[in-house]
C-alpha cells in the first residue's frame, strides 16, 4: 500500500505518523498545489489531504487511489461525483476538536472581556512599577456570570460551550439558523431573539445556505452595544466589511475570529483597518489544533484506513 500525504504541514511536524509506515510506504508532502498533485499521486492507494482539491483534473491519472482521507470535517474540495464514478472512496472526521475548540472559545472570550492585552501591556511597560497603589482598573470588566449567552448552532462544540458557559453562571440560549427542532434541555429562541438579548454570542455552525453572510449589518445593529461576538465556525458566516463597520462605530463592543473568510488573511480584508485588541482579536484558525486533538484525528484517520482495506 502507498500512502500520500499531501499537506502534511497542516497536521504539524510534532504528530506521531510512525502508525501510518506500519501499513505500507509512507510519502509525506509539506504542501501541494493542484498542478503538483496529479504527478504526486500517480501510484497512490489512499491519499490523505486537508484542503486539497480532489477532482478529475487532480486525481484523474490516479489509477490505483482507492481512498481519500481528508484530516478535517468539511468535504467541500471533493468532487464526489467524481470519486463515486471512479468508486473512490472517501472519509472526513467529526468530533475529535470538540474540547479545543470550546476551551479556544472562551480563551478568546476572557482576552476580550477582561481587557488582558491592556494589562498585560500595562505591567510590561512598566506602568504598574511604583505605581501609587496596589491596583489599577483603568479598563473596566465584568463577570461572565448572570450574562446571557447566545449560541448560533448548536452541536457538539455548541453544547460543550453551552455547558461550560452554564458552570461559570450565564444563562444559555441558542438559536438554529435551519430551524431544526429544539433540543431537549437547551433553550431555543429565534435568532431576533437572541441577537438582541445575549450579552456574548458564539457561533458554532457550519457553512451551508442557511448560514452564509448570516452575521450581516442588520444583524449586527440588532445586537447590544455591550456584546462581544466570537466567530468559530467557518468565516464566510460573517460579512467582514459589516462587522468591521460594527466594530468602529460601537454598534458592538468586541469581536473574536478564528476563522475568516481567506485564509491565509487577505490584504484586502477589511478587519486590518482595526488595530485596537481590545475591540478585535483574530487567532490564525487554531482552535481546532491542539496537541490532543490533532493527535485524536490522526488516530481516526489511521483507524479509517485500516477498516477500509479489512473490508476489502
Amino acid at each position: 500500500m502507498h500512502i500520500v500525504f499531501l499537506d502534511a504541514k497542516t497536521i504539524g511536524d510534532d504528530i506521531d505518523l510512525s502508525g501510518f509506515e506500519e501499513l505500507g510506504t509512507v510519502t509525506k508532502y509539506p504542501f501541494s498545489t493542484s498542478e503538483q498533485v496529479p504527478e504526486r499521486v500517480r501510484d497512490a492507494d489512499v491519499i490523505v489531504i486537508n484542503k486539497v482539491q480532489v477532482n478529475a483534473s487532480t486525481v484523474g491519472d490516479a489509477r490505483r487511489l482507492k481512498l481519500v482521507c481528508v484530516t478535517a470535517t468539511g468535504t467541500n474540495n471533493l468532487d464526489k461525483d467524481y470519486l463515486d464514478s471512479r468508486h473512490i472512496a472517501w472519509r472526513n472526521v467529526a468530533g475529535y476538536s470538540t474540547e479545543s475548540v470550546a476551551q479556544h472559545t472562551f480563551a478568546m472570550l476572557f482576552y476580550l472581556l477582561e481587557k488582558l492585552r491592556y494589562y498585560d501591556d500595562y505591567v510590561k511597560e512598566d506602568r504598574y512599577t511604583n505605581d501609587t497603589i496596589f491596583t489599577h482598573f483603568e479598563e473596566v470588566f465584568y463577570e461572565l456570570a448572570g450574562k446571557t449567552w447566545g449560541i448560533i448552532g448548536l452541536g457538539n462544540i455548541g453544547r460543550r460551550v453551552a455547558s461550560i458557559a452554564e458552570a461559570f453562571g450565564a444563562h444559555v440560549i441558542y438559536a438554529s439558523p435551519s430551524g431544526s427542532a429544539p433540543q431537549e434541555g437547551y433553550h431555543q429562541v429565534d435568532m431576533d431573539t437572541l441577537l438582541r438579548e445575549s450579552d456574548i454570542i458564539s457561533v458554532h455552525a457550519p457553512l451551508n445556505e442557511y448560514t452564509q453572510n448570516l452575521i450581516n449589518a442588520e444583524k449586527l445593529k440588532k445586537m447590544k452595544k455591550s456584546c462581544i461576538f466570537l466567530n468559530l465556525g467557518r468565516g464566510p458566516i460573517v460579512v467582514e466589511e459589516d462587522l468591521c463597520n460594527a466594530l468602529e462605530q460601537g454598534d458592538i463592543a468586541a469581536a473574536g475570529l478564528d476563522v475568516l473568510c481567506e485564509e491565509p488573511m487577505s490584504p484586502a480584508n477589511p478587519l486590518r483597518r482595526i488595530r485596537d485588541s481590545r475591540r478585535l482579536f483574530i487567532t490564525p484558525h487554531v482552535a481546532w489544533a491542539s496537541v490532543e486533538a490533532r493527535t485524536r484525528l490522526m488516530g481516526i484517520i489511521l483507524g479509517q484506513i485500516k477498516e477500509y482495506f479489512e473490508q476489502m
